[in-house]
């Protein structure tokens, strides 16, 4: 197994990149796991792929194996696609509780059309030469009036796939993880690691 370092110690995600990856013959590893430092990493990108770079250079500089990282948001057409970028930061205003989070961007949208989208994308640097390879995801639907199941996590469980006709707070690890926005990022990654091996 080729390492492969994943710049994040969110369990979740981590879930969704050891499913996918391991079959291509990569051990997922973290931060935590190589006992890098944890301090937080200023993400003062102003895009989705300028803050998965800041985070995939920063570790890049302290490991000799490929690194991947990546920055995702939850937009709301309607309010010019807030939370977006600030998506973790927004939660962090009710103490990380998305439920109360989720509930604050109903009373934001009100009456107007629920059009919402997750995005994500994924930066991955081979080594300290490669130039960074950037990968693009996107999954659209609705912002759900209240919360809906209790799978996923973040702001899962207050969005319909539009595309699926399901409440992704119902669907199991296995669906999540084929059909997301981080997921069809990914795809795009391992077509790419398996062209270029």
């Amino acid at each position: 197994m080729s390492l492969i370092l994943v710049a994040s110690n969110n369990k979740g995600k981590l879930r969704e990149y050891r499913e996918l990856l391991s079959p291509l013959g990569y051990q997922v590893v973290t931060p935590k796991d190589l006992n890098l430092d944890e301090e937080e990493i200023e993400e003062n990108g102003t895009t989705y792929r300028e803050n998965s770079l800041i985070k995939a250079r920063y570790y890049r500089d302290l490991v000799d194996i490929p690194v991947i990282s990546d920055d995702s948001g939850f937009e709301i057409d309607a309010l010019g696609g807030f939370p977006g970028l600030y998506s973790a930061r927004f939660a962090k205003e009710f103490d990380g509780d998305y439920e109360r989070a989720g509930m604050a961007l109903n009373a934001k949208l009100g009456a107007r059309p629920r059009a919402a989208r997750f995005r994500c994308t994924i930066c991955y640097i081979k080594d300290r030469k490669s130039a960074p390879v950037f990968f693009e995801g996107d999954f659209p639907g609705l912002l759900l009036p209240h919360s809906s199941g209790h799978n996923g996590f973040g702001y899962d469980p207050f969005f319909h796939s539009t595309e699926y006709d399901l409440d992704m707070g119902h669907a199991d690890e296995h669906v999540k993880n084929k059909i997301s926005h981080r997921a069809r990022a990914l795809r795009k990654l391992l077509e790419y690691l398996s062209a270029n091996a």
